[in-house]
């Protein structure tokens, strides 16, 4: 027995019967069993009860043991005062300051069924994929349970947006850029490529976006590619990015990305290159807000390709068979779902207006990712049919079964309720 599953327990009333006694014999009538403070302070706020015809209000503090009162230090703390329930699994010793005050003691031991704590030890003890794989139940997933964790990602996202946003004085341009960029970046390169475009003032970009060689010749420059030129194109892009450093005084630190354990398409000199292309779109951002549906969202990104150069290219110097680098369905699946849906949600929630249905259907539009956590899940026998499923699951997975908070999750919260 934890103290989390105690207040879990306690919270969702899962007893045999309700039929009370204190440690003294008492009848306790619970009327209201409070609300559940998860922050500092006593467990339950705001509880009311009834015991020798006596109709108390206050708050009730729950401990595996009566002893973990004093070893709380809770006799000194000014916030345990109007405590006016002790609820215990089990009482091991009295608390005589309670008793002193007439502060029943409630010992839950015998009125909590034994097959409930069996079945969460059993739980969280798993080393599974998730730790309730044993007796996982599709039918046990709550209704909303999708769209409540996609919208929950989102706010948590467009917080993250929103310190951006106050980093770079508002300026949603620029944060779209960035964000662009971690994406194009992937995982190996994300945090790589965010640096780098971090490190050219937007401002830079806007007056040379209209000039795809300048843009490139500045990404690649910055990552520290173009040192020794190994071809005439090389060139071209080291004259442009001398140019573009001395007339913007650019800094010559350099973001030097990686390239190992990457697939060909995915090396970073093609992402950058499809990136500069992506930047040629003039009002791109106007055109992400103004979009309400997934074709429109698609549209923007048909055009992009790396530059006529990495047709034959992968790397720098290196000639390869012709194979013209366009951006693929998944990738730009990704980019929509990593970077434009947040935004456009971070955007709509900075201006105070409503957009959560909206982004809850461009999510079903969109294709269901596919990696090991959704496979592991379509194991355990569900559907994954969009990317709101694919999503949701991923994000709980990361949230709730990573870090065995099976007692705050809808799922658990069945599962351990049947």
């Amino acid at each position: 027995m934890t103290e989390k599953l105690l207040q879990y327990l306690w919270n969702y009333k899962a007893f045999r019967h309700f039929d009370f006694k204190d440690i003294e014999g008492n009848p306790v009538e619970i009327i209201h069993f409070g609300k559940w403070n998860k922050n500092a302070g006593p467990d339950f706020l705001d509880a009311k009860i009834k015991i020798s015809g006596l109709l108390l209000a206050g708050n009730i503090e729950l401990h595996t043991r009566s002893s973990e009162w004093i070893f709380h230090h809770h006799s000194q703390d000014p916030n345990y005062q109007n405590i006016i329930l002790h609820v215990v699994f089990q009482h091991d010793i009295e608390i005589y300051e309670l008793s002193e005050k007439n502060v029943p003691t409630l010992e839950l031991k015998t009125y909590i069924d034994e097959s409930i704590i069996a079945k969460y030890e059993n739980i969280i003890n798993g080393d599974k994929f998730i730790s309730c794989e044993n007796i996982f139940d599709p039918r046990k997933i709550p209704i909303n349970f999708h769209e409540e964790n996609i919208l929950k990602k989102l706010d948590e996202k467009a917080s993250e947006l929103e310190e951006s946003l106050h980093r770079y004085k508002n300026n949603f341009e620029a944060v779209l850029f960035h964000s662009f960029a971690y994406s194009f970046g992937l995982k190996v390169n994300a945090h790589i490529f965010r640096q780098l475009a971090e490190s050219i003032d937007y401002s830079i970009i806007n007056k040379i976006r209209q000039n795809p060689v300048q843009l490139e010749a500045l990404l690649f420059g910055i990552a520290g590619w173009l040192d020794n030129p190994q071809d005439s194109q090389m060139k071209i892009w080291k004259r442009e990015f001398d140019f573009i450093t001395a007339k913007f005084s650019i800094s010559d630190l350099k973001f030097r990305p990686k390239f190992l354990r990457l697939r060909p398409p995915n090396f970073p000199t093609i992402r950058l290159s499809q990136l500069a292309d992506l930047y040629k779109n003039q009002n791109l951002f106007s055109k992400i807000m103004e979009a309400d549906n997934s074709d429109q969202i698609y549209n923007l990104f048909k055009p992009v390709k790396a530059s006529a150069y990495w047709d034959f290219h992968f790397n720098f110097g290196s000639i390869s068979k012709l194979q013209p680098k366009t951006l693929s369905k998944d990738f730009v699946d990704l980019l929509i779902l990593n970077t434009v849906l947040p935004l456009k949600y971070a955007y709509r929630r900075y201006h105070k207006e409503e957009i959560a249905d909206e982004i809850i259907d461009l999510y079903r539009t969109i294709s269901a990712e596919k990696n090991t956590i959704t496979t592991n899940w379509k194991k355990l026998g569900l559907n994954i049919e969009n990317a709101l499923e694919s999503q949701s699951l991923i994000y709980h997975h990361k949230n709730m079964c990573e870090n065995k908070n099976c007692l705050d999750c809808g799922i658990g919260f069945k599962l351990l309720k049947e």
